[in-house]
């Protein structure tokens, strides 16, 4: 037996001691997400301990974390068993695009039976479907199954990853192997909770299956431990995207600060960019990923992508060849274009690159999916339908596929009427009532545009209008909860019916008007005039078409522009498509159609109509606005800015905050001392006055009333002085001043259907039937659903001589089915009559002796008919 010196021992023993201890200490660093400090640990025991194989692994992982490729590489190579290291620096080489050294070094793990052998399989499998060598690829995969089922549970965390990943793969030709995959990650989270992969890989299939908050709650789940993971926050980032709200780019921003270098956060990047239509940005973006793997497909497709948004198609096909040579079959860049064209409203151009991705990959059932989806928005309505069902029988989870092709089914219920310019596509419910009404509309606008723009659209246009506001929005989007009440896809424009909403909410021929006014901005431009031109080009027609309609300015947009909410001009893409918050949307609405306010005041509207052009060509907004305007961007903002706080200084003075008025529905007397001491406060004399109109004292309130009108003399909302204002002259007998505050509130609001009625109410008191009937036919635009309004409609008509408008209102009526049908349909036959059109006249009374055979009235009318109708008798 050899002796040791006792001291010699002890201190072998503290120094082993102190190397675990610190070895510890550097995982928890690693495991917190503190990589820079835990590199720096492992680094010092790796120098005093190089052949340590488990801190070696440990440096690697930290220094990928943040993105130092080279010197993980370089760690790999120098391992003293290369053996041990070769998946790893396989999978360092895969990020550093050094794709043939790959799979030599996963061959290599995989031959050597080291212990990532088997992620080692999967890892070359993942590689040569990336190269498009799919079906080696997909045999390779399918050996997992038996790998797990001969497995008896005795797989680690590791092994079970691997078998998850490829299960994964299996799952595009069969997705009931999706629940598979999801298992196996879940049993490596229970054999390994501390090792934050499983969850990950959890997450992501979530979210490929649309589970965006399951794949949202895996990944808080690992953020929680480790707040700097780069794989949580990547797909944290992508749901968030995936969910449409503003914080992905928050978190990417997180992502990219703890790996500068990470390729699919730079290419996600790229991709928001490409959606505000920030070309510049973007191809930054893709530049910086290429920097690192020049032959990252992701980086690429996005390099692509600014290419082909930008309209420079040989240098779009240049980056689309070079990804076909790193793999013939892929078709991601093509689907995800697809997608990015979708978003910037180029239908045309999503299928036509959704019909090549399903050229090079029949079971991309997303590129399937796109292609269906963008044929039905173009009007190809069989076609898409097909396509559709085709995507949803290979991937069963999407609920977009599944809720288009629910729809429509429905279809059959809808009628067509087709105008001289258009095909409109009504619900059989209220197709006749609604079709009375929207095709003198449609034809109205058509006319107006066609001559303001001097062009015209493909034909003919159609308009799809669905009862039901979920329909509509599925329509649109594939789903349930889109916010807007409209959208235009070019010759096809979709919106809610009337009666998709609540009377009151909004004035359908107005919306019309700004969707139909999309439907030339994308015909001239090619669709790609950017989304807050357009948007706010349409609100301007709307405004031109009739005084009242479109967007219209409101308190909470004041606050916006005194507080600097607001976007400046050259920002107002993001305000659409990128909103800082909810309500920036509705302002930036109002916003940019100030702008062409001033760009008409000031350049005439051939510089729009010009600028329409020059986005066809493929040139920038700072480019035309150099160009046409002879004024660039930053200028421009600067002046717009100016031309706001002037436009709005009284009513901005009016709001400024000098305390909280007391609240409405509070004491009047409290009011009445706030707004004593505080005359200028608008809101305070806006809710004294309505106070004092609801205890019928509409002599105080008149004062108050007219003071916060001259404050803010726009404001036409539903609390507007105005509505007020009318109440109280109306209470007080004073018919010609409520009618003229009635006037005034209806050129500031389109939808205010009670401010309609009303006004009707008191011109015939006052005697002018006309202006009454005016009224009630701008109501109609409102809300044609009441039976009462159209009888007096008819009334009115009649009674100014205006038969043909007399009769439409009978028509009306009938159409809404009321519950005297054969009633309805005699006052109809007399309407008709009354107008010369004698055989509407005998239709009408002939259905209504089919309803009532004794009839007398309509049989006495049927003879006096019959006596003036030719070869009647």
């Amino acid at each position: 037996m050899i002796r040791y010196p006792v001291l010699v021992l002890v201190s072998v023993l503290t120094a082993s001691s102190l190397q675990a201890q610190t070895t510890a200490q550097a995982r928890e660093l690693l495991q917190a997400g503190q990589y820079e400090d835990a590199a720096r640990a492992f680094r010092t025991i790796l120098e005093n301990d190089p052949s340590s194989y488990d801190v070696r692994r440990d440096l690697i992982r930290a220094l990928l974390s943040t993105g130092e490729y080279d010197a993980s590489e370089l760690l790999a190579r120098e391992a003293p068993a290369p053996g041990a290291f070769a998946n790893t620096l396989g999978e360092i080489l895969v990020i550093r695009g050094k794709l043939e050294e790959a799979a030599t070094a996963f061959q290599e793990s995989i031959d050597t039976n080291a212990g990532a052998a088997l992620t080692a399989e999967v890892n070359l499998a993942e590689l040569l479907f990336s190269q498009g060598k799919i079906d080696e690829a997909m045999t390779r995969f399918d050996r997992f199954i038996d790998i797990y089922n001969a497995s008896d549970g005795r797989l680690s965390a590791t092994e079970l990853v691997a078998v998850g990943r490829a299960v994964r793969y299996l799952g595009r030709t069969n997705p009931d192997l999706f629940q598979d995959a999801l298992r196996a990650f879940d049993e490596a989270a229970s054999i390994a909770p501390n090792w934050h992969e499983p969850r990950v890989r959890a997450g992501e299939l979530f979210l490929e299956t649309y589970s965006s908050t399951d794949a949202q709650s895996e990944f808080e789940k690992v953020l929680g431990v480790n707040p700097r993971h780069p794989g949580a926050l990547l797909g944290l980032a992508k749901a968030l995207e995936f969910d449409g709200t503003s914080d992905a780019g928050r978190v990417l921003g997180q992502l990219l600060e703890i790996n500068s270098n990470h390729l699919e956060a730079r290419a996600l990047l790229a991709n928001q960019h490409l959606t505000r239509e920030r070309y510049r940005d973007a191809y930054e973006q893709a530049e910086v990923a290429l920097a690192v793997n020049p032959n990252s497909l992701v980086a690429l497709t996005a390099l692509a992508g600014t290419h082909l948004l930008r309209g420079d198609l040989e240098k779009f096909q240049e980056i689309r060849t070079r990804v076909l040579t790193l793999n013939p079959r892929y078709s991601g860049l093509d689907a995800k274009l697809a997608e990015l064209a979708v978003q910037t409203r180029r239908y045309g151009d999503a299928v036509t690159r959704a019909e090549a991705a399903v050229e090079l990959d029949p079971y991309s059932w997303t590129a399937w999916g796109l292609l269906g989806m963008n044929e039905l928005r173009l009007g190809d309505i069989e076609q898409g339908r097909t396509h559709l069902m085709r995507a949803f029988e290979g991937d069963p989870y999407n609920p977009w596929f599944k809720n288009n092709l629910d729809l429509l089914d429905t279809f059959e219920r809808f009628e067509i009427h087709k105008t001289d310019h258009f095909e409109l596509f009504l619900h059989g419910t209220e197709s006749d009532l609604l079709a009375t009404y929207l095709a003198p509309i449609a034809e109205e606008a058509y006319e107006s545009l066609a001559r303001r723009y001097g062009g015209e659209p493909l034909l003919p246009v159609r308009a799809e209008l669905f009862p039901s506001h979920a329909d509509f929005s599925v329509r649109t989007l594939g789903e349930a909860g889109l916010g807007a009440l409209g959208v235009s896809f070019g010759r096809v424009l979709v919106m809610d019916s009337p009666g998709a909403r609540e009377r009151g909410d909004y004035n359908w021929a107005s919306v019309f008007w700004h969707e139909l006014s999309h439907t030339f901005h994308l015909a001239i431009s090619n669709n790609r005039v950017p989304r807050w031109f357009s948007e706010g080009l349409a609100v301007h027609e709307q405004r031109k078409a009739r005084q009242g309609w479109g967007h219209q300015v409101t308190i909470p947009f004041l606050r916006a522009l005194a507080n600097g909410n607001l976007k400046k001009v050259s920002e107002l893409n993001d305000g659409f498509m990128r909103p800082d918050y909810p309500q920036q949307v509705i302002f930036s609405y109002y916003q940019s159609s100030l702008v062409f306010e001033v760009i008409e005041d000031r350049y005439g509207f051939a510089a729009i109509r010009e600028m329409l052009e020059g986005y066809k060509r493929g040139e920038t907004t700072a480019e035309l606005f150099a160009s046409l305007l002879s004024i660039d961007p930053e200028d421009f903002d600067q002046e717009f800015e100016e031309y706001l706080e002037d436009r709005f200084r009284t009513p901005l003075s009016g709001l400024e905050e000098i305390g909280e008025a007391p609240l409405s529905g509070s004491d009047v007397t409290a009011l009445e001392d706030w707004a004593n001491l505080h005359p200028g406060d608008f809101i305070a004399r806006l809710r004294l006055g309505a106070a004092l109109v609801g205890e019928e004292r509409y002599t105080d309130a008149q004062p108050h009333l007219e003071a916060a009108r001259k404050i803010f003399p726009n404001y036409g909302g539903p609390d507007s002085p105005y509505w007020y204002l009318a109440q109280a002259y109306n209470g007080v007998g004073d018919l010609t001043g409520a009618e003229q505050a009635l006037s005034q509130l209806i050129q500031r609001s389109e939808s205010n259907y009670d401010a309609y009625t009303m006004h009707a109410d008191v011109l015939e008191q006052l005697d002018r039937p006309k202006e009454a009937a005016d009224a009630l036919d701008k109501a109609v635009l409102v809300w044609p659903y009441e039976i009462e309004l159209h009888q007096r409609l008819a009334t009115l008509h009649a009674e100014v001589g205006n038969y043909p408008r007399a009769s439409r209102e009978r028509a009306a009526v009938v159409a809404l089915n009321p519950t005297d049908k054969a009633q309805a349909l005699f006052a109809l036959a007399i309407a008709y009559q009354e107008a010369g059109d004698l055989i509407g006249a005998r239709s009408a009374v002939l259905q209504a002796l089919e309803i009532a055979p004794n009839f007398d009235a309509a049989l006495e009318l049927l003879l006096i008919l019959r006596s003036g109708l030719p070869g009647e008798s």
